[in-house]
């Protein structure tokens, strides 16, 4: 791999320490019906329940930018591209993309791949003990994007996001809003970012998490709290993605609330 991306790759993902973190969930009694669109617009709705789970969260690795459009590129293409040629966050990509990409770039840096893809199916495995590249779990990502902030969002949303008010109806480059505590960018707005985990199996099937707004959408659903879902094939041009590493293995684990 060339030198310019391994300094790159080093710099980019930064330490995470390890907490607790709860994720609240509204789960729906009724199967989603959706006609014509793999997105996540409601279908019918039920009765919402509510339910909260308390999570700890091991030590792991974020990167403090999305993927850029020059690094996707440069490993799915091999491109003749420079890393700075185009630094807005890789978007259009699907779920599916996004565990291919992390294969190849773990491959690429010498790392073992954490996903095992059945070809005989769309079943995907992720391998936590292993050291390449890998999506953050719902709960990593709303953890590492409040980094012990209290309230919707670590900051105010004109200083730390791009979104429908300031962002000219167009992505931006990475970075230039104001990181979080953790020194993390573009964690709200911007791009969405796809997550590791099934939104709600037993309702909306195969279904994963995307979390963090984007540039074309309204404060409301710009926060560390707001999750989205979409089927793993679906790909949109403010939908992008964010590497992580396992620090140790079972890097998440649901906990007693009683406990």
């Amino acid at each position: 791999m060339n030198g310019n991306i391994k300094d790159y790759l080093n710099n980019l993902m930064v330490s995470i320490p390890g907490g607790i973190e709860y994720l609240r969930e509204y789960r729906d009694d009724q199967k989603w019906v959706s006609s014509n669109s793999k997105m996540s617009i409601p279908g019918r709705k039920g009765n919402l329940m509510e339910t909260e789970r308390k999570i700890e969260i091991k030590p792991f690795f974020l990167a403090k930018y999305p993927v850029t459009k020059s690094l996707y590129e440069i490993v799915t293409q091999k491109a003749g591209i420079s890393l700075e040629s185009d630094s807005t966050p890789a978007v259009n990509v699907t779920w599916y993309e996004t565990i291919t990409f992390c294969n190849l770039l773990s491959k690429e840096s010498g790392l073992k791949e954490c996903y095992t893809i059945n070809k005989n199916s769309s079943n995907i495995l992720c391998d936590w003990n292993a050291d390449g590249y890998r999506l953050p779990t719902d709960a990593e990502w709303q953890y590492a994007c409040k980094a012990q902030s209290i309230g919707y969002r670590y900051g105010e949303i004109k200083d730390i996001a791009w979104y429908c008010d300031n962002s000219e109806d167009k992505i931006h480059e990475v970075g230039e809003k104001e990181p979080n505590k953790w020194g993390l960018y573009d964690m709200i707005g911007n791009s969405w970012e796809w997550c590791w985990d099934l939104y709600d199996e037993e309702t909306y099937g195969a279904y994963r998490i995307f979390r963090g707004g984007s540039w074309a959408e309204s404060a409301r659903g710009c926060g560390a709290t707001c999750r989205r879902r979409g089927h793993p094939s679906f790909g949109i041009d403010d939908l992008g993605f964010r590497l992580a590493q396992s620090s140790y293995a079972d890097n998440t684990r649901s906990m007693d609330p009683e406990a």
